[in-house]
C-alpha cells in the first residue's frame, strides 16, 4: 500500500503558516518529520480553492522536495500553478485530483501526459455521488477521457470519495466507497489503481475516537484491494494499521517489536 502523508494540507496551520511566510526551513523540517513517520509520499496543499497557487504551490513544493527524496503528490486543480511545480518534483507527482466538475479537463490531461505525471479522477460531480452507480459512471468517463489523452490506466487513481461518517448518508458513502474499489479492481483491464482520503472520514468527530475510526476504515477498504491511502503518519494508531495491513499483504517482514 501506498502510504501518502496529507498532513501538509490546509487542516495544518502551522504548515499554513509556514507557506504565507515564505519559511522555507519550516517546511523543510516538517517534511522531514513526515518522512521519518514512514511516508512513502508526502501531498503538497497549500490552497481548498487554487487561488493563489500559481505562487505558492512552486514554494512549498521546492522547500519539501529540496529536504526529502520521497515523490510528492500535488494537490491542486490549478493548472498553472502545478505547470510551475511539477518541474521541481525529483520524479512525476501525483496531481490531485480532477474530477467531472473541472472546466478545462483538456489542459489537466495535456499537463499529466507531457510531464508523464500520475493522475487522481475524482468520483465528484456537483456534490458526491451517493450511489455506488453514479461514481462508477463518473470515474468511467474520466478513464476514459484519459485514455483518449494517452494516459495509461498504470498511472491513473480512482478515488470513489467518501465523505464523514456523521454526515446524513454518511455510513452508506463509506459503504458504496468499498463497492467502488471492488468493483475497479475487477472490472478495468488494463488494472487501475485506487486511492482514498481516509482522513474525510473523520471531520467532526469527537477528537478520542478519530484515529480508531480512521485505522478501522483503512483495514476495510484495504481489505477490497486499496492501493493508495493518504492518511495521517503521526497518527500511531493508523500507522500501526498500515504496518500490519503492510505484513497481511506480504509487502514487510511482520516483527512484533516493530508496533510494540
Amino acid at each position: 500500500m501506498l502510504v501518502i502523508a496529507d498532513n501538509l494540507s490546509v487542516r495544518n496551520r502551522n504548515y499554513l503558516e509556514a507557506v504565507r511566510k515564505k519559511n522555507k526551513k519550516a517546511l523543510a523540517d516538517m517534511a522531514k518529520e513526515l518522512a521519518s513517520h514512514g511516508a512513502d509520499m508526502l501531498n503538497v496543499q497549500v490552497s481548498q480553492d487554487g487561488v493563489g497557487d500559481e505562487d505558492s504551490l512552486p514554494l512549498a513544493t521546492e522547500a519539501v522536495q529540496s529536504a526529502v527524496d520521497l515523490p510528492l503528490c500535488l494537490d491542486s486543480r490549478n493548472v498553472k500553478a502545478l505547470r510551475k511545480a511539477v518541474p521541481l518534483c525529483h520524479e512525476p507527482p501525483i496531481i490531485n485530483y480532477l474530477s467531472a466538475d473541472e472546466k478545462n479537463p483538456d489542459d489537466f490531461f495535456a499537463l499529466v501526459r507531457d510531464t508523464k505525471s500520475n493522475l487522481v479522477i475524482r468520483a465528484v460531480k456537483g456534490t458526491v455521488p451517493t450511489t455506488l452507480e453514479a461514481k462508477l459512471m463518473i470515474i468511467e468517463d474520466l478513464i476514459e477521457k484519459a485514455n483518449a489523452a494517452d494516459i495509461p490506466n498504470e498511472r491513473l487513481f480512482a478515488d470513489p470519495s467518501v465523505v464523514h461518517i456523521g454526515k446524513g448518508m454518511g455510513q452508506d458513502h463509506l459503504l458504496n466507497a468499498h463497492e467502488a474499489i471492488v468493483v475497479l479492481n475487477g472490472m478495468v483491464d488494463p488494472p487501475i489503481n485506487t486511492a482514498v482520503w481516509i482522513s474525510n472520514v473523520t471531520t467532526g468527530l469527537p477528537k478520542n475516537i478519530k484515529s480508531t475510526v480512521a485505522a478501522c476504515y483503512l483495514s476495510y477498504l484495504a481489505g477490497a484491494g486499496l492501493q493508495a491511502a493518504m492518511i495521517n503518519v503521526q497518527d500511531p494508531e493508523i500507522m500501526k494499521a498500515v504496518y500490519l495491513i503492510k505484513a497481511f499483504r506480504d509487502e514487510i517482514t511482520f516483527a512484533p517489536a516493530d508496533i510494540a
